[in-house]
């Protein structure tokens, strides 16, 4: 049953409803657990594209290694442009994880993130009532694989956050996080939303939830 239907990625707002059945193995998958360094320590060990030698010195790791490859891309993401119509920052520790987002977004926020009742093997959820509009003022944070926690934190315009309630098949209740871009006009035309949804950017809101470690910011 799993297997015939297809992992929910991107969607249109009009599917964020009561009823819709979703697949969500980013929902159930493990979490990963890698702690912040504290701020003195992150800020002591070299984060940059140009210092790749002394990074991989520092966590004993040899360059052609999977694990190098896993953290060139993570600083590489996080060297990336930032978008039209986009904040971005990668953080390293809790104090800056913390004033970052308060510089971004103000004092009056909190921190919303997806929760399970218990672990399950099955992807499958309706979703319930009782849908939430957290707002606008929105910073999501992923979080990126790395020796240490780092997160990439962005905010983009005209974004909404919603909680949304979830039910499985096998009973399991979930709050589960999704965003909805209602202005995708920045977007390369090649983002694989386009491809999944067959529109182009700038003509409709696309949707999508949150994987289970992902965070977000928003005002209260």
């Amino acid at each position: 049953m799993v297997s015939s239907i297809h992992e929910t990625i991107f969607f249109f707002q009009k599917d964020l409803r009561t009823g819709k059945l979703v697949n969500l193995p980013s929902l159930i998958a493990a979490s990963d657990r890698t702690p912040f360094l504290p701020d003195r320590v992150a800020k002591s060990i070299p984060f940059s594209s140009s210092k790749f030698p002394e990074i991989f010195n520092h966590f004993s790791l040899k360059p052609q290694t999977r694990e190098a490859e896993i953290m060139k891309r993570t600083i590489r993401v996080c060297e990336r442009e930032a978008v039209n119509g986009e904040q971005m920052f990668c953080v390293r520790s809790l104090e800056s994880f913390i004033d970052l987002s308060i510089a971004t977004l103000g004092k009056e926020i909190q921190l919303l993130s997806n929760h399970l009742s218990k672990e399950t093997n099955n992807p499958l959820f309706t979703i319930a009532r009782g849908m939430q509009d957290m707002g606008e003022n929105e910073l999501v944070c992923h979080k990126e694989r790395y020796p240490r926690a780092v997160f990439l934190c962005h905010s983009i315009n005209k974004t909404t956050v919603y909680k949304v309630p979830l039910v499985g098949r096998d009973g399991t209740k979930a709050n589960a996080l999704a965003v909805c871009h209602k202005d995708t006009s920045a977007w390369s035309p090649k983002h694989i939303s386009f491809q999944i949804l067959k529109v182009k950017p700038g003509t409709v809101p696309i949707c999508h939830f949150l994987a289970k470690d992902t965070l977000a910011w928003v005002s209260n």
